[in-house]
């Protein structure tokens, strides 16, 4: 039996549909900075950063899968 949230193929959430921070801001009307906050510590939410060297500023890339966002919605919901 599998968890609630979780995807119901072998793959799991890797083979799961992935949203960018703007894609979700856009999506619900929210700004990428409030987006990104509420999506950071998520768990399920796959962070990559690369840090600030001498000459290059730091990225941090955030990919949401959809069930993360699904839950993520259905418990703002709640509220």
């Amino acid at each position: 039996m599998q968890a609630p949230g979780q995807p119901a193929d072998d793959q799991g959430i890797a083979a799961e549909q992935h949203f960018t921070v703007i894609e979700i801001a856009r999506r619900w009307g929210w700004s990428a900075k409030t987006a990104a906050r509420v999506f950071e510590s998520e768990p399920g939410v796959l962070v990559i950063d690369r840090p600030e060297t001498r000459y290059k500023r730091g990225y941090r890339t955030i990919t949401i899968p959809q069930s993360v966002a699904d839950r993520v919605h259905r418990r703002l919901e709640r509220k």
